[in-house]
């Protein structure tokens, strides 16, 4: 028996915020809760806006696979790092996804009164959505997913990256991504170049810094990548696509206070509730997951959403406090020229121990290894920030 027609503005669940988090939602009640009238709100007029997301192998369970399978443009079964002591390949399977195929799934797997694009959420609150224009969107449950929101509570330093999709004019010689390769010179804290190849003529560049600031000059980033391709003996035919961002790497900060200060909803994931890898601030692994525990809640309203989620926000920042205390080592007790040891030192360990690192996973015996041998930082630095954030 069909269900009764409901107004055009209510819904079962509102998802405000179309990006990687609110997208992955979609999808996944898309395939779980077909039964469900979702409404998928974005400010821009496309989902996703303009990104290639990446993750390692380890960093998805198996059996959630299918649910960014679809999304993959291409995956290698290997990657390398490269910096100033030593080179390393590593078996640890890499995957990246293109946004547009975000948008593509989206559009091809959702009602099109679902998606509503150019639409700003303005206000969030339990149940309903206002849009810019003022016109709202009522739901059973509300789930914010609108980015890193008021992030004043909390202590941290940016990983900021400007990236070109390059067609070089001859094959470029990689056969797996270069994850880190911070042989280039050490500018604005610690730098690497990062390198996909999507193809034997194609290959994204991207220049990346873990600084103290966000300020990121676009046109001299370009400038570093061209000259980088340059030493690569790649001569550049076209760049195909640009991207630039600046994500918070947390090392501290007082969590309640970063929730209270971001008002509406319980109910919220990605960035908005810190659900990111501590390390990179990849938000993708988390966002996989919160997705799947979303669509597979056999009843969905905002005060179980909220609960779960809010809980789920807890656990997560509680696990990651060991990771938080890494990036203050290399934010605080590291000269910003010589942030890179913090990661030539971290590459030095396990294959497996890197997998479960990169996953959030890391065993107690995992962090005792990590933080053996000769310290990347003075001791005279390191004690006092292993007493306040371990």
């Amino acid at each position: 028996m069909p269900k009764p027609a409901r107004p055009s503005n209510q819904y079962d669940l509102a998802i405000a915020g179309g990006g990687l988090a609110g997208g992955l939602v979609a999808l996944a009640l898309a395939k779980l809760r077909p039964d469900l009238d979702i409404a998928l709100i974005e400010a821009e007029d496309h989902f996703g806006g303009n990104h290639i997301w990446s993750f390692f192998e380890s960093d998805v369970e198996p059996e959630h696979r299918w649910l960014v399978d679809p999304l993959i443009s291409r995956q290698w079964d290997s990657y390398d790092v490269h910096f100033p002591k030593y080179s390393r390949s590593l078996s640890n399977g890499y995957c990246s996804i293109e946004s547009e195929n975000l948008d593509r799934l989206l559009r091809e797997r959702l009602p099109a009164n679902a998606l509503k694009t150019g639409q700003k959420a303005e206000m969030v609150e339990p149940g309903l959505v206002t849009m810019q224009s003022g016109d709202p969107v009522a739901a059973g449950a509300v789930l914010d997913v609108r980015g890193g929101g008021d992030l004043s509570a909390l202590e941290f330093g940016w990983q900021k990256f400007s990236g070109q999709m390059l067609r070089l004019t001859a094959p470029h010689g990689l056969d797996r991504p270069v994850i880190m390769d911070a042989t280039v010179e050490q500018i604005d804290g610690y730098r690497f170049v990062y390198c996909l190849p999507f193809s034997e003529t194609e290959v994204f560049v991207e220049d990346t810094y873990y600084s103290d600031g966000k300020e990121l000059d676009e046109t001299t980033a370009h400038d570093r990548i061209a000259e980088y391709a340059a030493s690569q003996g790649w001569e550049i035919a076209e760049v195909l696509r640009e991207e630039a961002g600046q994500l918070p790497v947390i090392y501290g900060g007082d969590f309640e206070a970063f929730w209270k200060a971001n008002k509406g909803v319980d109910a919220r994931a990605g960035a908005r509730a810190a659900l990111i890898q501590p390390i990179t601030s990849y938000s993708l692994p988390m966002a996989v997951k919160t997705a799947i525990m979303i669509a597979e809640m056999p009843d969905i309203n905002q005060k179980k959403l909220d609960k779960m989620l809010r809980n789920l926000a807890i656990k997560h920042w509680k696990n990651g406090k060991f990771y938080r205390m890494l990036c203050a080592f290399l934010f605080l007790g590291a000269d910003p020229d010589k942030r890179y040891k913090t990661l030539e030192h971290t590459y030095t360990k396990d294959e497996k121990l890197l997998a479960r690192f990169y996953a959030g996973k890391s065993t107690r015996l995992d962090q005792a290894n990590l933080l053996t041998g000769k310290p990347p930082i003075p001791i005279s630095r390191a004690i006092p920030l292993l007493l306040k954030y371990r």
